[in-house]
């Protein structure tokens, strides 16, 4: 398997900047890899949020992640303040493909970046559904080649 190489700020449309909390660190003085999930979570509904194209508590429509990965590259630590860089790598009638990146400080690559793929269900059935025109438009923001 090949290492990826690590993708600069450039490669994202959106940054959301996420500090570090002192629970992040694990004992061994960095935040532990599966806050990097917490991050990448935190960053696209942030995103959602903002552009009105989520509602966590009564809209219809709701992401189940489905599949996950990242790769690190460097360590971050508390007390920092990171960038989570977002992108849409691929968009489909009822799934999403988001790639992530986390920068620290002023950095221009990435110390960590990875990807998840939400499907989009009913929120009663837990079937799949067709994106709505909200979210759709919303992720268009976000699309690369």
């Amino acid at each position: 398997m090949t290492r990826p190489t690590p993708h600069t700020r450039a490669d994202y449309p959106y940054h959301h900047p996420t500090p570090t909390r002192w629970a992040d660190n694990d004992v061994y003085g960095h935040v532990n890899n599966v806050t990097y999930y917490a991050y990448f979570d935190t960053a696209v509904n942030a995103y959602l949020s903002a552009r009105g194209a989520l509602d966590i508590h009564a809209g219809s429509v709701i992401g189940l992640v489905v599949e996950t990965s990242c790769v690190y590259f460097a360590p971050a630590a508390f007390p920092e303040v990171l960038t989570v860089g977002v992108r849409v790598a691929r968009l489909g009638s009822s799934s999403v493909r988001y790639e992530l990146a986390v920068f620290r400080g002023s950095d221009e690559t990435a110390c960590a970046q990875g990807h998840f793929v939400h499907v989009y269900v009913d929120r009663y059935s837990r079937r799949p559904t067709t994106l709505p025109e909200v979210l759709q438009a919303a992720l268009d923001g976000l699309r690369v080649s």
